[in-house]
C-alpha cells in the first residue's frame, strides 16, 4: 500500500495519480481517509489528555488521604474512574476507525512513474521495441489447438471430462515439452543470470496475499480453501510472486545482501473472474498453468535499473527460443494495481494475427514491501548505525510456460503438420528436433 503519510500530507499528488490511472472515483476515498485522519487526531488528543490527567490525579490521591481530605480524594478517584471509562470508549472508537482506515488504504493503487503514458486500455500502451521476424507461411496457419490435437500432444476433450473448461491434458511429447521449457527457463535464470532457484509452497496464508497486494482487492480472482490451515485462511497461489516475494517479510536485511534474485517454478491457480468468453478454448487462459517467475528485492536507488535488467532477462528467453515479440510500456489505465511501472512482453501468434502477452515485468517500488515490512539497514555512515528503509520489489514471468508452448506450436508449424522445435530445446527433449504427426498415438 501507499505510505499513509503521503495520502495525508500530499493528497493532491495522490488524486492526480488516480486521475492519471482513470480512477477519479477514488478521490472520495482519499477525502474519507483525510477525514478519518482528522478524527483520529482529535480522539488521540482527548485520550492523551485524559491519561495525563489520570496520572496527575493518581499521584495526588494518596496525599489527599494523608491530609485527611477524604472527600476530595474520593472525588478525585471518581474523576479518574470517569476518565478511565472515557478512555475505554475512545480506544474502541480508535480501533474501529483504524480498521476502517486500513481497509480504505488498500483501495488506493500505487502511483505510476511520471513517464508512464496516460491512457485507458491496452490500446494506449506504448510499444518500445520489437525483436524477431514474423513468420510467413505458404499455407493457412492453424491455431495451437488444431496443431496440438493433430500431433496428439494436446487433449482438451479429456481435460473437460476431468475438470471442465480452461484446463488441459498434455500427452507424450506435449508433456515432455512442458517439462523441457520449465528446465530451460530455470537453467537460463540460474546459470546465466544469477538467480537463486527456490521451490515454495503452493498454498499460502491470507496475510501472504495481503503482502503482495492480491488481497483484499482481488479475492474474486483467487481459489480459497475451505476451513483454516494452521490457524489462518488459506488460498492456492495465483503466481510464484506471492510466496517468493514474501520470503523475507518482516525481516531487516543487511544492505550487503541486496539485491536478492530468485527464480521459482510453480503451478498458478486463477479463477479468471471477469474473463468469461475470452480464450475459453485452448491453453492461453487457464485456471491452472505453469510459470517460472523472476523476483528481485533491491535498494530503492537500484530498482529502476533492476526492472530494466529483469525485463531483459525475460526477453533473453524469448530470443533463445527464436520467438518474435515486442515490448510495450503499459499505460496508466492498463497498469496493475500494485505496479508503478510495467513492461509487457508480447509474443506473436499467427492464428490471431497479433501479439499476446507472455510476460509482465513490474516495478512495485515500496508498495509491496510496506505491506510485508520488508526492510534493509543501510551500511553505517561515519560509524553511525542507520535506520532501516523499505526495500523495493520487482518481478516478471520468465516465462509463462503454456503461452510459450502456444507460440512454439504456432510459429514453428509446417505444412505437413509437424512442428520444428527451437534449437535451445532439443537437448531438453532428448534430441527430438521435430514434433511429427507420425509420432501421434
Amino acid at each position: 500500500m501507499l505510505d499513509p503519510r503521503l495520502i495525508t500530507n500530499d493528497p493532491d499528488r495522490v488524486k492526480d495519480a488516480l486521475t492519471r490511472r482513470q480512477k477519479p472515483e477514488l478521490h472520495a476515498v482519499v477525502d474519507e481517509l483525510l477525514s478519518l485522519a482528522d478524527t483520529r487526531s482529535t480522539l488521540i488528543s482527548e485520550r492523551d489528555e485524559l491519561r495525563a490527567q489520570r496520572n496527575t490525579l493518581s499521584k495526588e490521591i494518596g496525599g489527599l488521604y494523608k491530609q485527611g481530605k477524604r472527600d476530595e480524594a474520593e472525588a478525585a478517584k471518581a474523576q479518574v474512574q470517569a476518565g478511565n471509562d472515557r478512555i475505554a470508549v475512545l480506544e474502541e472508537e480508535l480501533a474501529a476507525l483504524e480498521a476502517k482506515r486500513d481497509m480504505l488504504q488498500y483501495e488506493i493503487p500505487n502511483i505510476p512513474d511520471d513517464d508512464v503514458p496516460i491512457g485507458k486500455s491496452d490500446e494506449d500502451n506504448r510499444v518500445l521495441r520489437s525483436w524477431g521476424d514474423i513468420p510467413e507461411f505458404d499455407f493457412e496457419p492453424q491455431s495451437h489447438v488444431e496443431v496440438g490435437t493433430r500431433l496428439g500432444i494436446l487433449d482438451l476433450d479429456r481435460s473437460a471430462k476431468l475438470t471442465g473448461a480452461r484446463f488441459s491434458v498434455l500427452t507424450g511429447a506435449g508433456a515432455r515439452l512442458e517439462r523441457a521449457l520449465v528446465n530451460l527457463f530455470l537453467d537460463i535464470a540460474s546459470s546465466e543470470h544469477g538467480y537463486t532457484e527456490v521451490m515454495t509452497p503452493y498454498i499460502v496464508h491470507k496475510r501472504i496475499l495481503e503482502g503482495t497486494g492480491q488481497l483484499p482487492k482481488f479475492e474474486q480472482d483467487l481459489f480459497k480453501l475451505e476451513g483454516e490451515l494452521n490457524g489462518s485462511e488459506a488460498y492456492l497461489i495465483p503466481t510464484a510472486e506471492v510466496p517468493v516475494t514474501n520470503l523475507h517479510r518482516e525481516e531487516i536485511l543487511d544492505e550487503s545482501q541486496l539485491p536478492l534474485r530468485y527464480a521459482a517454478f510453480t503451478p498458478c491457480f486463477r479463477s479468471e473472474a471477469g474473463s468469461a468468453g475470452r480464450d475459453v478454448r485452448g491453453i492461453i487462459r487457464q485456471h491452472q498453468f505453469h510459470k517460472v517467475e523472476l523476483v528481485q528485492v533491491t535498494r530503492p536507488e537500484d530498482s529502476a535499473d533492476a526492472h530494466e535488467q529483469l525485463t531483459g532477462h525475460a526477453e533473453k528467453v524469448l530470443q533463445r527460443l527464436g520467438l518474435p515479440y515486442r515490448v510495450a510500456l503499459l499505460c496508466t489505465g492498463d497498469l496493475s494495481f500494485n505496479a508503478q511501472r510495467c513492461y509487457d512482453l508480447e509474443v506473436w501468434l499467427p492464428s490471431q494475427g497479433g501479439y499476446r502477452e507472455i510476460s509482465s515485468c513490474s516495478n512495485f517500488g515500496a508498495f509491496q514491501a510496506r505491506n510485508m515490512q520488508l526492510r534493509f539497514r543501510p551500511d553505517p555512515v561515519d560509524g553511525k548505525k542507520q535506520k532501516p528503509r523499505l526495500c523495493h520489489t520487482i518481478n516478471g514471468s520468465g516465462l509463462a510456460v503454456g503461452r510459450t508452448m502456444v507460440a512454439i506450436l504456432e510459429n514453428n508449424q509446417r505444412a505437413d503438420g509437424s512442428v520444428v522445435l527451437p534449437e535451445a530445446l532439443v537437448p531438453y527433449m532428448g534430441g527430438i528436433e521435430v514434433l511429427n504427426t507420425l509420432d501421434a498415438p
